[in-house]
């Protein structure tokens, strides 16, 4: 394969000359511009991108951090982080680590190597102290309440909306209220899972544990979560779902089965996603593709910040 030198030798030019037109250089005679363009056809000279990206020290590639593209939350914040990127020029990096400690550390490492400029983390399973030792290699942001740390954020404040949708319950008449979320381990569930303890506790009144339900995830679950509820003899009156996928297969499934929705059970969602419309769902907007494109625009800055991303209520039928 040809390389730089050769061009430069078919040439007859400087191999300063030819890297000046390779690198588009303006200063570089027309004569001699050509002379160098032909000899690169003769050749069938490409250039070496990772020397490039290594004598510029910028990749103009972001990697992407996600636990699954089929959760259609994770697509919305890749795609307001794709609709930034395509404007400045930048492309994406996928990594689709499913969760996997060792998938992530390869993203981790894709950054200390320089193989990609800045990392956006949309849900991590690192600890914080591994990632804040990467910090030191290029701009880290994650998607997650991360203020008092070295890495920069983009989140909700799940511990207070979760406590406003369940002061909104009770307003409606609501003290058996239920929930249901996906990743029990994950920072956001236990932010939640601390706002429904402490909703109880200053309401001087017992949870019931059966009300609660992990693993949910598509709209498949919403059979079995309603299968579960059916067999209880004290069943929640409504239920707080943290993802409209759910909500949606557990109104379904009431639809199905003569369950008067909102009447023997309300159902609140979160995220506003087109489900929720369609179906009439009550549910709290989170701007997904909004966080997903100021995260780019956070991680592209590389400076330290931390941004609340606020959200609201939208009540339809199902309460």
């Amino acid at each position: 394969m040809a390389n730089i030198k050769d061009i430069a030798r078919i040439a007859g030019v400087s191999v300063t000359t030819v890297s000046r037109v390779i690198n588009g250089h303006p200063y570089v005679s027309t004569v001699k511009r050509e002379a160098v363009q032909r000899a690169m056809e003769v050749a069938n000279y490409e250039r070496n991108i990772n020397a490039v990206h290594l004598s510029r020290g910028k990749t103009n590639l972001i990697g992407v951090v996600v636990p699954s593209i089929r959760r259609p939350y994770f697509g919305m914040e890749v795609e307001g982080i794709a609709e930034e990127a395509i404007k400045d020029n930048y492309k994406l990096v996928l990594i689709q680590t499913n969760y996997e400690i060792g998938r992530e550390m390869d993203a981790l490492m894709m950054l200390k190597l320089k193989q990609i400029d800045a990392l956006i983390i949309c849900s991590k399973t690192c600890s914080w102290d591994i990632v804040e030792e990467y910090t030191q290699y290029g701009p880290i942001i994650v998607l997650e309440d991360a203020r008092g740390r070295k890495v920069s954020s983009i989140f909700i404040d799940h511990y207070k909306n979760f406590s406003s949708a369940l002061t909104y319950l009770k307003s409606k008449g609501h003290h058996k209220i239920g929930y249901c979320l996906a990743r029990k381990s994950s920072p956001n569930s236990k932010q939640r899972a601390a706002a429904y303890l402490d909703f109880y506790k200053n309401m001087n009144e017992a949870h019931n544990p059966d009300h609660i339900f992990h693993d949910c995830i598509d709209m498949e679950d919403g059979e079995w979560i309603m299968q579960r509820i059916r067999e209880m003899e004290d069943p929640p009156t409504a239920l707080l779902v943290t993802g409209d996928q759910v909500a949606a297969g557990i109104l379904t499934y009431c639809r199905e089965h003569d369950i008067r929705v909102p009447d023997q059970l309300a159902i609140v969602g979160f995220d506003n996603q087109p489900i929720a419309k369609i179906m009439n769902i009550t549910t709290y907007e989170i701007p997904i593709v909004q966080i997903g494109r100021r995260a780019f625009l956070h991680v592209i800055d590389g400076s330290h910040s931390h941004e609340e991303i606020p959200i609201h209520l939208i009540e339809r039928a199902t309460v």
